[in-house]
């Protein structure tokens, strides 16, 4: 065999290991996905166990200084969906300290600051989430429902009307958010608005009680008035 082809077999022995390798590299952010999937079909036990692999997985790369942005944001991801909201905050902030520019991170952590009923963090994070993040982004959804939430719980009902339709304008399938956007137009006594949001919640989900209920209570409402 001529020196040339020798080489040439080499080559392609070579590229055959390569490969190899790299698909026996364990993939966090595949971990994570697969996790997601299982919760949305309610198989939680198992999908936290795709979670905590995620999350050994993102702590080893970053254990031997070869994490990146991707690492920290998938590490964050596979926290909150375990509920280990303070642990989010933690590594969100190291991985900002890093990657200063990276987006994801304040998303996240500005869901954790939410659940750790922290709403001027909350509020913050997601403000620096939507200022930042690629307008195609498919979290801009997400962001704008809980900064919604965030001014409804603080009783600011006109700011959490705009923040809530901003949120079914881009994501107009989810029922609760209709809902809760219906609750902040009721609160602020715009109820012919908020009668069309919980309408809109009953049309995805027809058997939704609380906006059933809640069309019945401003009916009631009105016919007290007139």
């Amino acid at each position: 065999m001529k020196p040339s082809s020798l080489f040439f077999l080499f080559l392609l022995v070579y590229a055959d290991v390569l490969i190899a390798q790299t698909s026996l590299k364990p993939d966090a952010l595949q971990q994570y996905r697969t996790g997601r999937e299982l919760e949305a079909q309610n198989r939680l036990p198992e999908a936290n166990r795709y979670y905590n692999e995620a999350v050994r997985i993102c702590m080893s790369e970053i254990d031997q200084k070869i994490a990146t942005a991707d690492s920290y944001t998938v590490f964050t991801w596979a926290l909150q969906r375990l509920k280990n909201y303070r642990d989010v905050i933690s590594w969100g902030e190291r991985g900002l300290a890093l990657y200063p520019n990276d987006y994801r991170l304040n998303e996240i952590m500005g869901e954790a600051y939410f659940y750790l009923d922290d709403y001027e963090k909350s509020l913050a994070s997601m403000q620096r989430f939507v200022n930042n993040a690629p307008r195609n982004n498919d979290r801009f959804s997400t962001a704008y429902f809980f900064i919604g939430e965030i001014y409804r719980i603080e009783e600011k009902y006109q700011r959490a009307d705009i923040a809530y339709s901003v949120a079914v304008r881009l994501e107009p399938n989810i029922a609760l958010w209709w809902y809760r956007l219906g609750l902040a137009r009721e609160a602020f006594r715009e109820y012919a608005p908020a009668q069309e949001a919980y309408r809109q919640a009953l049309h995805i989900n027809p058997s939704y009680t609380e906006a059933t209920e809640a069309i019945a209570r401003i009916r009631r409402r009105l016919n007290s008035q007139g």
